[in-house]
């Protein structure tokens, strides 16, 4: 009986993995591989679909980070209370890229300033360990840290602001002569945003697409980009929409208006270089006047000197 208790096992066996297969073949079948509403909706609304949003990590991604989200938003709030200045953070944060979310900002310079107070706690502790009479200074320095944890969080804000706005500048100029391009070829305005937004990857594509998204939304074309220049804050980009809404309301030619824009900003880009090439070689004059003229001074007139010593 022990042969036929094995055989009905192995029979089992082969019967789950048969089972197991045809139910495999049967859901990769036509018929169970219907589309579902949302496929069968997705390509008529994919012109007008606004651009997919980047994903950032927040502060309720984290797990320890949710429990502590109401102290965070208190002390953020009362951060903000003491600093001020809810537009100017909220204007940088958009033309960062990121989500004008002031009140998450404030919490983030709330945990920055945790983890600089933590630091600075740290080195009090050691500081007053070696030398008790060092209590202040201790002190003053867990409050420096703390200050310096919110104030660096804030200036990495305005350095991926400057970051941005340079790669923004780069690719400017090719953006403006693809859309000379496509305007050249018979293409509206409209039309040469989009296949730009469809060719195009990087920041002003993104702007570009968020422009088209809004436009495609009931608001007209103008100020669509007239929003997209206020968004960015660059004078040269505010220029060159400018003269592409003065060029849709007046039906003044588009790609005489965009190659004449994009060969402002490779001048203004060039002088940026000249610039920036004026500024570093003065800065390179830094070491030869301080460190090199002394040293070479030095051994021109050490000889004499000790000539003079000697004859004395």
């Amino acid at each position: 009986m022990s042969w036929l208790a094995d055989w009905s096992w192995t029979g089992a066996a082969l019967g789950l993995t048969w089972a197991m297969g045809a139910l495999l073949v049967w859901r990769r079948l036509p018929g169970g591989r219907r589309p579902t509403i949302d496929d069968r909706v997705a390509p008529y609304l994919q012109d007008v679909a606004l651009p997919p949003p980047t994903v950032r990590r927040g502060i309720d991604d984290h797990g320890l980070l949710v429990v502590l989200r109401p102290w965070l938003v208190r002390a953020g709030a009362r951060l903000d209370l003491a600093l001020g200045g809810q537009e100017s953070v909220r204007r940088r944060l958009q033309r960062a890229g990121q989500a004008p979310d002031v009140e998450g900002f404030r919490a983030q310079q709330v945990l920055w300033g945790a983890g600089g107070a933590v630091l600075g706690t740290a080195g009090a502790t050691i500081a007053v360990a070696r030398d008790r009479s060092a209590l202040v200074p201790a002190v003053v320095l867990a409050a420096v840290a703390t200050a310096a944890g919110v104030v660096l969080r804030d200036h990495l804000l305005s350095r991926a602001v400057r970051r941005r706005e340079e790669r923004i500048l780069q690719e400017f100029p090719t953006v403006a002569e693809l859309l000379a391009l496509s305007v050249s070829a018979g293409e509206g305005a409209a039309g040469a945003l989009d296949r730009v937004c469809r060719l195009s990857r990087g920041d002003l594509a993104e702007e570009l697409r968020h422009c088209l998204a809004d436009a495609r939304a009931g608001s007209s074309l103008p100020v669509a980009l007239q929003s997209l220049a206020d968004r960015t804050g660059l004078p040269g980009l505010a220029r060159f929409v400018d003269g592409i809404v003065i060029a849709v309301e007046r039906g003044t030619p588009l790609a005489d208006v965009m190659r004449s824009q994009a060969q402002d900003v490779r001048e203004q880009g060039r002088r940026a270089v000249m610039e920036e090439g004026g500024r570093r070689e003065i800065a390179m004059m830094t070491p030869v006047v301080f460190l090199i003229l002394p040293v070479t001074v030095l051994f021109a007139v050490f000889p004499g000197l000790q000539l003079l010593t000697l004859t004395v």
